[in-house]
């Protein structure tokens, strides 16, 4: 079955950074694109980047463009959030997931906490 694992989420000040991880396993992992999304409290699920199943293109929110770096090493079946420059508005669960529209694919995992707090 399809399962993807966050990791890497923590407290951090303003102006710091975290590296997310997303393990994923069950599936053909180079050939799917993966995303990473958020969810502050209180508000609705964003999609924050994606990256292509071969990791050639990319795309960010405009609220993390400049700030937020994905990446994927197929080899090891992981896709990562490099967070820079960190703001207390990206405080949010962050969770990734596969492009696919299979039902396999559409449960969410647990996600990882991100806090941005001084």
């Amino acid at each position: 079955q399809v399962q993807l694992v966050e990791s890497g989420g923590g407290l951090v000040q303003p102006g710091g950074s975290l590296r997310l991880s997303c393990t994923a396993s069950g599936f053909t992992f180079s050939s799917y694109g993966m995303r990473w999304y958020r969810q502050p409290p209180g508000k609705e699920r964003e999609l924050v980047a994606h990256v292509s199943p071969l990791g050639i293109s990319t795309t960010y929110a405009d609220s993390v463009k400049g700030r937020f770096t994905i990446s994927r090493d197929n080899a090891k079946n992981t896709v990562s959030l490099q967070m820079n420059s960190l703001k207390p508005e990206d405080t949010a669960v962050y969770y990734c997931k596969a492009v696919s529209p299979l039902p396999r694919f559409a449960s969410w995992g647990q996600g990882t906490q991100v806090t941005v707090s001084s």
